[in-house]
This record gives structure tokens, C-alpha cells and sequence, in this order.
């Protein structure tokens, strides 16, 4: 197993600074990660500085909570992919879901137009930490046949990120065909490792490059 390439190097936190993300970025190419999941404001910056690299510029739509319109949510979408952003990790309307509306859908087909118009990939965050068992597949599916990519557990914002049974679970609904991303929370290679097993496609972390040294130690 190639374990930088489940790694998106994470770095989300409002302090951000262009040092911390050049950090980000140096770290990303000497290990060959997946990807860097980086705010808006950075995308075109890390794009133009990985643009000979396989790896992914990741950021955020709707972050952290999911309030936008649509209209807010689309202009967000198509700014940063005409910045240079590969993949989007949008917070889906979880007020919308939790009155019970089928907006979700709606403005997540919507997204996945605009992404996929431009072959670049959708990932859904639908926050597992406020979601039942039953939400967290009900989601799946809403997500699933609004053309999503992958689906993703968590901003970091809510009580606890990416549990091992939620991953489970979600893998157990989803086709083999919607990736899984686990966020939130991973600190350590035990639970890294415990994650992928039980069927998570990428790992987004601020502890990429901890995990990824531990891993190397251990291999090595």
C-alpha cells in the first residue's frame, strides 16, 4: 500500500498564513501526496506552484457550515475551478436535510454539473457527526444520485470527525464507483490505517506528513 497517495494534506484553519501554505506545498511534493486541500483565497497560489506535479489542489465550497444559496455555493464552485482547484469538497445544506427538504439534491446535482462540465471532481461533506446511522445512509444515497464523486465525512467543525463505523457504513451503502473520504480528527497511523481498512478511499489531515514519517519508520 501507497499510503501518501489516500493523504490530502490539510490546511483549513482561518490563520492560515502564505508561509504555513508554501510548508504545505513543499511537504506535499516531497511526499508525493494525493493531494492539498487548501482554503479559496490559496488555490490559485498552490496550483501554479504544483502545476508540474500528480498532485490534486483540493478546497472548500460552503464552508464550514452549508448556509450559502446555491447561487452563492455555484459562483463559489466555478471561481475556484477557474483558479485551478481539481477537486471541490462542498458542505452540502445540512439545514435543508435536517427539515427534511429535498433541496440537497437539487443544488448537489447542480454542483456536479458544474463540475464534472469541467472533468473535475465533486466531494460532498455531509458532516457525520450530526447524522443517525439511518441519516448517514440516506445521505449516501441523496449524494450518490446527485452525481457526486466521493463523500466525505466531515468539516472538523462538528463534536468528533471520522469514526471507523460511519466509514463502514458509508462503504456498505456506496458503489464501489463514489469514492469515501475520511476527515476530521485523524492524528495518528493507527487510526489512518484503521480508516482505509474499513474502506476510505483518501484521508484529508493536518497531520499528513506525521502520519506519513510514522508509516516510513515503520517501513523502513
Amino acid at each position: 500500500m501507497q499510503l501518501n497517495r489516500y493523504l490530502e494534506s490539510t490546511l483549513l484553519k482561518p490563520t492560515a498564513t502564505d508561509r504555513e501554505i508554501d510548508l504545505l506545498i513543499n511537504e506535499a511534493i516531497e511526499a508525493q501526496f494525493i493531494g492539498v486541500c487548501v482554503p479559496p483565497f490559496w488555490v490559485k497560489k498552490t496550483k501554479r506552484e504544483l502545476q508540474d506535479q500528480d498532485i490534486q489542489v483540493v478546497t472548500v465550497i460552503g464552508f464550514p457550515f452549508g448556509f450559502e444559496a446555491t447561487e452563492t455555493k455555484v459562483s463559489e464552485a466555478k471561481t475556484a475551478i477557474q483558479n485551478g482547484a481539481d477537486e471541490l469538497d462542498v458542505v452540502w445544506s445540512q439545514t435543508a436535510f435536517h427539515s427534511g427538504m429535498s433541496w440537497p439534491k437539487i443544488e448537489l446535482a447542480q454542483l456536479a454539473k458544474v463540475c464534472h462540465e469541467s472533468e473535475r471532481i465533486l466531494k460532498v461533506i455531509i458532516e457525520t457527526a450530526y447524522l443517525s446511522p439511518a441519516q448517514i445512509r440516506e445521505a449516501c444515497l441523496i449524494c450518490q444520485d446527485a452525481g457526486a464523486d466521493f463523500v466525505k465525512t466531515s468539516t472538523g467543525y462538528a463534536p468528533y470527525g471520522a469514526r471507523v463505523e460511519d466509514i463502514s457504513l458509508m462503504r456498505e451503502v456506496l458503489p464501489s464507483t463514489i469514492g469515501i473520504k475520511a476527515s476530521g480528527g485523524i492524528k495518528t497511523l493507527e487510526q489512518a490505517l484503521a480508516l482505509i481498512q474499513a474502506g476510505a478511499d483518501r484521508l484529508g489531515t493536518s497531520a499528513a506528513k506525521s502520519l506519513m514519517d510514522e508509516w516510513r519508520r515503520g517501513t523502513a
